[in-house]
């Protein structure tokens, strides 16, 4: 179902595309579907905080809200470090999935979307906390600029999996066997480099463990939810960055200035 709304006009503290220039870039995209979650949110909303780029949009719009006194009573539980970090930055009560194990909504961004709404995360490398706080929320909003919609997952990069550093070269042979035969399938360990050390080392999590992409020529083929349960069968894995029918809506922004909500069917 597509829902396709125009915002002609904005709270002072909120974004409004200038009338001269009728092409938005990625970034103001961004910042306008941020701003529609953040006027979806109800006081004393427990609320789940996405990670990511526009997520942390989503946070300050957050922030301005509480600050004007439009919105008040809310509490977050974040889904990274960073954006911990960056919460209590913007003054936003936090508290964690422990004492609220079911929450009202949670919002984040994504970096796929297909057409039944089904999502690629983590490629930032949150994707084990996402999935826990996303999966405890009654729904679940994304937040993404058009650029993000995609015909099949993995067209656009790589599939984050997250694995346990031990014997994480065992982990990723049995990966590729899996999807051995997928024409111009690869998996590698993500690295990053370290300045102190000279060299690239292992990207760690949160949870101090490893993420390793899944590389699809022309996107993931197949059952989605059987690919799903062949790789958490593999021993060493912990979870991996495609989310099932999770999403409860998907708000789009567009380069024209308007909005386009994708809702579950």
């Amino acid at each position: 179902m597509r829902t396709s709304i125009h915002l002609q006009t904005s709270p002072p503290h909120l974004f409004s595309p200038p009338l001269a220039s009728p092409s938005l870039n990625q970034d103001s995209q961004k910042l306008l579907c941020a701003q529609h979650a953040a006027s979806l949110v109800k006081p004393s909303t427990i609320l789940g905080l996405g990670t990511g780029s526009t997520a942390s949009l989503f946070l300050e719009q957050l922030s301005d809200l509480l600050s004007a006194g439009s919105l008040h009573s809310i509490v977050g539980v974040p889904t990274s470090l960073k954006t911990d970090a960056l919460a209590k930055t913007l003054n936003i009560p936090l508290t964690d999935l422990g004492s609220h194990p079911v929450l009202d909504l949670s919002v984040d961004g994504a970096d796929e979307v297909d057409q039944e709404l089904n999502l690629v995360k983590g490629r930032g490398g949150s994707l084990l906390r996402e999935k826990m706080v996303e999966g405890a929320s009654r729904e679940f909003v994304v937040i993404v600029d058009e650029t993000k919609l995609v015909p099949r997952l993995g067209t656009t990069g790589p599939i984050p999996v997250e694995v346990v550093p031990f014997g994480w070269d065992y982990t990723i042979m049995k990966l590729k066997e899996l999807f051995k035969g997928e024409i111009g399938f690869d998996a590698k360990l993500r690295t990053v480099w370290d300045a102190k050390e000279g060299k690239e080392v292992p990207f760690k999590t949160d949870n101090e463990n490893y993420i390793v992409n899944l590389l699809f020529e022309k996107g993931i083929s197949g059952d989605l939810r059987l690919i799903s349960d062949e790789i958490l069968r593999i021993t060493g894995v912990i979870e991996h960055g495609i989310f099932i029918g999770m999403a409860t809506s998907v708000i789009v922004a567009k380069k024209d200035g308007k909005i386009e909500i994708l809702n579950k069917k």
